[in-house]
């Protein structure tokens, strides 16, 4: 009997977090630059960001403050049949009954660390939010792109989100999860990182969307012990207006976890923070557009495989 096909995804969509204290929460998701979309309960609600994604974080209440998954858009209710029919653990097609933009939606968990892993169809589309955003042109030493009497000028605010770039997780058997993934969806490897024995440790996977320019990455995972998720990415406007969200962000009192630096790998300016319950969470501008076509690269991990400029590695980042 043949396999089923591979599910097609489309695009990252959203994520679920647990958190103990929803007071805090709310204060971080709001000082992050989340913007709330749908409190169901004051228990369970909806964030959005600018973009047309109708929620890209819920905040759920709960007795213990854990990582629920991220959500990816499928291309058919027919991806969703054959991910409740060949995907471990996989629920039967359900109504988002609850969710901004509706849909439905099928969960299966992680083969390795049992994570859930959301996938979702029929969702409809928000109206991009209006939020001034800088759109100046840039002066260079000999190339003057702004014209004479028109000036930056910007207000102290937090790093407004626009969507959800990628998540990553610390897998505890990377072949196992290699294989699992790359044959059951459209995954590619943009990048391979292997250590010193040239055995693959971390891969940062691209979607297959053809001809279609996609982010460098959508989901990451690297091999250790034991599993956890390692950090939430959300896109921001620019340079200017993810250091103003760091300042927002340092001013109140938050952790910084690591940035602002430029990786190597997606060419993303990076800003990473701890929220009140521990979670990473990151604002990236300028990340690398791939296709299909690009090839994998692969490297070895070293001191210099994550950031060209910007503050050291934080020891904590890595463990």
């Amino acid at each position: 009997m043949a396999a089923p096909r591979k599910i097609q995804l489309v695009r990252i969509a959203h994520v679920y977090y647990k958190y103990t204290d929803m007071d805090k929460a709310i204060t971080f998701l709001k000082d992050f630059g989340f913007t709330e979309e749908k409190r169901v309960s004051d228990d369970k609600i909806y964030w959005r960001g600018y973009g047309k994604e109708p929620w890209v974080l819920c905040a759920i209440k709960a007795d213990k403050a854990e990582f629920g998954g991220a959500g990816f858009v499928v291309e058919s209710e027919e991806d969703l049949q054959i991910a409740s029919e060949t995907l471990p653990k996989a629920t039967k097609i359900y109504e988002l009954t609850d969710a901004p933009g509706g849909g439905k939606g099928v969960t299966f968990y992680d083969p390795v660390d049992g994570f859930p892993f959301h996938l979702v169809y029929g969702q409809t589309p928000a109206e991009m939010l209006e939020i001034p955003l800088p759109h100046e042109p840039v002066n260079y030493p000999t190339e003057k792109n702004r014209p004479a009497g028109r000036f930056q000028r910007f207000e102290k605010r937090p790093a407004p989100v626009h969507k959800l770039g990628h998540f990553g997780v610390r897998s505890t058997n990377f072949a196992k999860a290699y294989k699992f993934y790359c044959d059951h969806f459209n995954f590619i490897a943009s990048d391979l990182i292997h250590d010193a024995e040239k055995i693959d440790r971390t891969v940062f996977y691209r979607l297959d969307r053809g001809d279609e320019p996609v982010d460098h990455h959508v989901f990451f995972f690297a091999e250790g012990q034991p599993y956890r998720v390692h950090h939430s990415s959300f896109e921001t406007h620019d340079f200017d207006t993810q250091v103003l969200g760091h300042d927002w962000l340092r001013e109140r009192g938050y952790k910084n976890c690591w940035g602002v630096g430029r990786h190597v790998l997606g060419s993303q300016i990076f800003d990473y923070w701890y929220d009140p319950h521990g979670f990473i969470m990151e604002h990236y501008v300028d990340g690398d557009l791939v296709t299909a076509s690009e090839p994998t690269h692969r490297s070895q991990a070293g001191p210099g495989s994550l950031h060209v400029w910007g503050p050291d590695v934080p020891g904590d980042f890595l463990d």
